[in-house]
């Protein structure tokens, strides 16, 4: 996470798809809920509803119905759901107790609240962020849908980077066909 050492640290957090498997990894036991947003609003378009993992059955508050235990073959499909659709893993601390995980949120940008209303939602970003090697950037674009913190865009015909806008995510990494990006601790 990023944050100074005086400020509390936010109830959520953006990490990389790989940060998050070693976040589950460290549990035994997972329960998930529907998606508040995504059972709350017009529905998503880009993903299934039951997508909010927790490592415990104490606290439940603020999310959605269907809370129940599953099995971590359930977990991995998770994994597996972030990835073909895009989504990006928020993991969330417990409200008394904002040193630890108490789960993960699986987040885009077509439904989920706290993406489409970055400026209102306090979340921390993540502990690396994006460093492109422009000179093997061929400026096609295909990082720029992907990137619903908005970090990246075209000027023109060339791609521009907005690094202070970049929260961490590294989807842009992995769809990048030219593999000229990399996450890099931030400093």
């Amino acid at each position: 996470m990023s944050q100074t050492a005086e400020a509390e640290p936010s109830f959520h957090y953006v990490c990389t798809w790989d940060e998050a498997r070693k976040i589950a990894e460290g549990h035994s036991r997972f329960w998930v809920s529907d998606c508040g947003c995504r059972e709350g609003g017009p529905g998503c378009r880009r993903s299934r509803t039951d997508v909010c993992l927790f490592f415990d059955d104490r606290e439940m508050t603020g999310t959605g119905g269907n809370f129940h235990e599953v099995d971590r073959g359930f977990v991995d499909g998770l994994f597996v759901e972030a990835e073909d659709k895009r989504l990006v893993t928020r993991p969330f601390h417990y409200a008394k107790d904002r040193t630890r995980d108490q789960g993960i949120c699986f987040c885009c940008d077509d439904c989920c609240w706290y993406l489409t209303h970055l400026e209102e939602e306090a979340c921390d970003r993540g502990r690396f962020v994006e460093r492109t090697r422009m000179d093997a950037c061929t400026h096609c674009g295909a990082c720029i849908p992907v990137c619903y913190f908005h970090a990246r865009g075209m000027d023109g015909e060339l791609l521009k980077i907005t690094r202070e806008r970049c929260y961490g995510c590294g989807i842009c990494r992995v769809v990048c066909p030219e593999d000229c990006i990399e996450m890099v601790a931030r400093t």
